[in-house]
């Protein structure tokens, strides 16, 4: 099999990252007939097995964890979406514990990346167990997000809007890519982006 595809859903919490993966994979698998699967995310599974939040010595297997079910995906599917990838993990270890010991490796596993979507934060806060702090951190998070994939040279396309139409955004992000191009070509990475991938 050729190598697969990938394309990373991120973002703060309560951004609609799972909906966004699960509707993105299901669209280019029944509307383009392409083998597509999505990657849950583990801190999600975690947290309700748990019943807390990981410690700081914990982070380091759970971002393990996730690249083994992304490759193990990747080697089963040519076209991959993963609901979060190892840098969720490191910006929150580096949030909460001041930790950045997980961001090598973070970072050199992303770049197996075809694409980043990375949701707006323009969705209303909901609770989810465990594993949510609260809205104050969604701006911090995001923030955080950005400061590490521009500060690696790390490509990114902000998805914005509700339901359908966050779902055809990502959907023009992902254009390119299935026509065989580079996703934001010409474009620098980072800063804010529109839909369709180019710099506001």
């Amino acid at each position: 099999m050729a190598e697969s595809l990938r394309i990373a859903v991120l973002g703060a919490e309560s951004t609609g990252k799972t909906t966004l993966a699960q509707a993105l994979a299901a669209h280019l698998r029944e509307a383009l007939g392409l083998q597509a699967t999505w990657v849950p995310e583990l801190l999600r599974e975690w947290c309700a097995e748990q019943g807390r939040t990981p410690r700081a010595d914990e982070q380091t297997e759970l971002a393990r964890a996730q690249q083994a079910r992304i490759e193990a995906a990747a080697a089963a599917n040519p076209v991959v979406v993963c609901d979060t990838t190892p840098v969720m993990t490191a910006v929150y270890s580096r949030l909460i514990f001041g930790d950045v010991s997980l961001e090598p490796a973070a970072v050199a596993a992303h770049r197996g990346t075809a694409l980043t979507l990375l949701t707006a934060v323009d969705l209303p806060w909901v609770a989810d167990g465990h594993q949510r702090d609260g809205p104050h951190v969604r701006e911090p998070v995001d923030t955080a997000l950005r400061q590490l994939l521009d500060g690696h040279a790390i490509p990114w396309v902000r998805v914005s809007g509700a339901g359908e139409a966050r779902l055809a955004a990502a959907l023009r992000a992902v254009q390119p890519l299935l026509r065989g191009e580079r996703p934001l070509s010409g474009v620098k990475p980072g800063g804010p982006r529109r839909p369709d991938g180019t710099a506001s």
